[in-house]
């Protein structure tokens, strides 16, 4: 689940960055920070339901901290989108 999560969101702010440099439309930049925001409840309660998870099911506590770490690999990619998307103006 968190590498659906990771890949759906790192693809679309690719597009959404990608976009704002090509076509220079604000349309993009205006998605891509609202992304922004909705990856990032939707990025911090998956780690929060991973972390919960994981000490009700300790078994499978390593498994949920490998999980919530790939989520944890968006947000330097976020960091560098959004200082690149806010540079472009």
């Amino acid at each position: 689940m968190s590498k659906c999560i990771f890949g759906m969101f790192f693809l679309l702010g690719s597009i959404c960055l990608a976009g704002a440099l090509i076509t220079k439309l604000s349309s993009f930049a205006i998605g891509g920070y609202l992304l922004l925001i909705f990856g990032t409840l939707v990025n911090v309660i998956t780690i929060l339901w991973l972390l919960i998870y994981g000490l009700i099911y300790r078994p499978r506590l390593s498994a949920c901290l490998k999980a919530v770490g790939i989520l944890m690999i968006n947000i330097p990619i976020a960091v560098i989108y959004a200082l690149i998307g806010l540079n472009l103006n």
